[in-house]
């Protein structure tokens, strides 16, 4: 029997001594997922699809629950064809609205799909949004008008194969503008939230600005969704952005997966500035694949990250939460890195970055070994070198004071770390920035 799994470590005061914490699952015998989960007055409101209940193949399936998380009541929608919630959010009026896709009706095979409901899940409208392609909706948000935003991707309309889809509609669902973004390829996207200035933000993934890969995409837009400018991240593998929001200083911070750096994939956090211009980037995993799904801002203006880990031990998905400072790093042991795991190589970047006096760089090993660690500067010149010696597995960390071999102050600039470890050699692709 396979039924919904929700996760969920909560810390929610009751007393000075105690605190809620459960573990639920939810279905029916066959395959039923949750991909969106919201607190709403204590309580916690789930959406995703069912194959366990409904009229068809799979139906969009919403279930609330008490601080608890049992179930208060669970509602499904759809038609005959496959259905699927991805995205949902409390309204003002305390309904629901949930974005998804639908194949049981619209206009082509797949359409991207809204349902508004009111307090107790039962269906006030639904609307769908495409064309004679497929079109999916994967993230809904309320707009300031009390309106909906949806972000998704289309093959019916824009330049490409599938385009980034955002839609706006009306309090009642019905279309107000849609608009594409994207190039030649695939382009997707994830997670959209209205900006401060009533603009959008939306994160996602394109193939088409770059060969053969896939970056991390941000798209910038104003009220009408008109593009300000557009960025992409990444490197030479697969990197994709799966949640995006806005932080506290007008900048973004957007979570997602990296296979250009790290491992066999990491969870990729990039922060930029207001323009969307890189202020740093983070990743966090082991051997395996790990993924970011979800990021915000904490109130001590740090970030948590929500998302899968693949076991080391197992192999299992395991659900992975991670509290980063504000500037991404974790702690561990008394001091900050990202979170390389000790069982693969891994060169981090240096912090602080920029620095004034000195900074650390950081490495993990894979088992014992002859390590080097030099530090270059931009035209590829060694400045010092910093570690020669046998080195065990694990965490460990050297310090840079912004000298030269000779013990003579380098200048203000842009260098290079450069990490080798028996037969493995890594550059570091960030910089260490010296003021």
């Amino acid at each position: 029997m396979r039924a919904l799994t929700l996760l969920l470590v909560l810390l929610v005061p009751l007393t000075a001594s105690a605190q809620i914490t459960f573990e639920r699952t939810y279905g029916g015998p066959w395959k039923d997922k949750g991909y969106s989960v919201t607190q709403t007055d204590g309580v916690y409101v789930v959406a995703g699809h069912t194959y366990s209940f409904g009229p068809g193949g799979s139906a969009v399936y919403l279930i609330r629950t008490d601080a608890w998380g049992d179930a208060l009541w669970t509602r499904t929608y759809g038609g005959s064809g496959h259905d699927c919630g991805y995205s949902v959010e409390q309204t003002n009026d305390g309904g629901y609205v949930i974005g998804g896709y639908t194949s049981s009706f619209g206009a082509g095979s797949y359409d991207a799909y809204l349902v508004k409901t009111d307090a107790t899940g039962d269906t006030v409208w639904t609307r769908t949004y495409g064309g004679s392609g497929e079109e999916y909706g994967e993230s809904v948000k309320q707009t300031g008008d009390g309106g909906y935003v949806i972000a998704g991707h289309t093959d019916s309309f824009g330049a490409g194969n599938d385009d980034v889809y955002l839609i706006k509609t009306d309090a009642t669902g019905d279309t107000v503008w849609t608009r594409t973004y994207g190039g030649s390829d695939d382009d997707y996207g994830y997670s959209v939230q209205q900006t401060g200035d009533g603009g959008y933000i939306i994160a996602g993934y394109s193939a088409s600005f770059a060969p053969n890969n896939e970056l991390v995409y941000l798209i910038r837009t104003d009220a009408l969704g008109d593009t300000l400018w557009t960025r992409t991240y990444g490197g030479l593998g697969e990197d994709h952005g799966y949640s995006v929001e806005q932080t506290g200083d007008g900048g973004y911070v957007i979570a997602g997966y990296t296979e250009s750096f790290g491992g066999d994939g990491e969870v990729y956090l990039i922060r930029t500035d207001a323009l969307g211009d890189t202020l740093w980037t983070r990743i966090y995993g082991g051997s395996y694949v790990d993924e970011g799904f979800s990021v915000g801002q904490t109130t001590d203006g740090g970030y948590i990250i929500a998302g899968s880990n693949e076991s080391v031990l197992t192999g299992n998905i395991e659900v992975y939460l991670i509290k980063t400072d504000a500037d991404g790093y974790v702690q561990i042991g008394g001091d900050s890195y990202e979170i390389p795991r000790p069982e693969y190589q891994y060169l981090a970047q240096n912090h602080p970055n920029p620095f004034g006096s000195v900074t650390t760089i950081a490495y993990s090993l894979a088992g014992p070994t002859k390590v080097r660690v030099a530090v270059y500067d931009i035209q590829g010149a060694r400045v010092r070198e910093l570690a020669s010696r046998a080195a065990s597995a694990g965490l460990h960390q050297v310090v840079w004071d912004g000298r030269d071999g000779r013990g003579i102050e380098v200048g203000s600039g842009i260098y290079f770390c450069r990490l080798e470890a028996g037969e493995f050699t890594e550059r570091d692709e960030w910089c260490c920035a010296l003021m």
